[in-house]
């Protein structure tokens, strides 16, 4: 499933980050935070991966 906002996109992409040992997981918060809890790594990567162009700011 593709992230529906530009946020959700970049949360995705923080927490796959941490997940993959490229930061550390204390720098994460919000819903990095809860996304690295609760989704695998495949899961972030497909949020992660979506093209930002026509994706608003923030969920409605």
């Amino acid at each position: 499933m593709p992230a529906k906002s530009k946020a959700q996109q970049k949360a995705a992409g923080a927490a796959l980050a941490a997940k993959r040992g490229e930061m550390p997981k204390s720098k994460l918060q919000g819903a990095s935070k809860e996304m690295y809890e609760s989704m695998s790594e495949d899961e972030l990567e497909e949020f992660a991966e979506t093209d930002r162009k026509g994706l608003p700011e923030k969920k409605e």
